[in-house]
């Protein structure tokens, strides 16, 4: 019987700009982190109580790597969905463990603003769409709303960084994610 990882759905805020690479066998492959923050409002205080940041270490593979590449931002909110593996790892001076997720679905948070959508063309004959690199500014929602710098800096007071855990291993990642078996 196979294993399988946990699929995990998470929220939060991208922390790392997108690297894009490609693996061995040549697919496609992009890496960024993603800072989950909980926390509640508190009515007695009338102040938010900060419950801390998890971190997350994203790969996407293939198309979604390359939709990504052409999409996303450091400080972008995302909905993430894969498969979920935690893994210890160790340097010369630090040892630590780190939750890795491969993505099968990656997208904007429509709760925190808008995004706009370009379908990949299904075919290189169809060039009557516009490609993610040949859309005009004219042609993107002119109410988007962007990360503004407040923003980032606010993330960053928070105490809201990346610690230094090392990547995902491409093709360790990609060779663990199996196609669910059909039921």
């Amino acid at each position: 019987m196979a294993m399988r990882n946990d699929v995990v759905t998470i929220t939060g805020n991208i922390g790392s700009e997108p690297t894009y690479n490609t693996t061995r066998n040549g697919d496609a492959v992009v890496n960024f982190r993603v800072g989950s923050s909980t926390g509640y409002w508190n009515r007695a205080t009338g102040a938010w109580v900060d419950e801390g940041t998890s971190w997350y270490a994203v790969s996407a593979f293939r198309a979604l790597a390359e939709h990504a590449r052409a999409s996303l931002h450091r400080g972008d909110p995302v909905v993430v969905t894969g498969a979920l593996k935690i893994r210890e790892w160790e340097n010369d001076t630090r040892k630590g463990i780190s939750a890795d997720i491969v993505a099968e679905a990656i997208g904007h948070d429509l709760n925190q603003g808008t995004s706009a959508f370009v379908r990949r063309a299904r075919h290189a004959a169809n060039t009557d769409r516009p490609q993610p690199e040949e859309v005009a500014p004219q042609e993107v929602d002119s109410h988007a709303d962007v990360v503004s710098d407040e923003h980032l800096a606010a993330w960053g007071e928070h105490g809201l960084h990346a610690p230094d855990a090392g990547g995902v291993d491409a093709d360790a990642a990609r060779s663990d994610h199996s196609e669910p078996a059909m039921a």
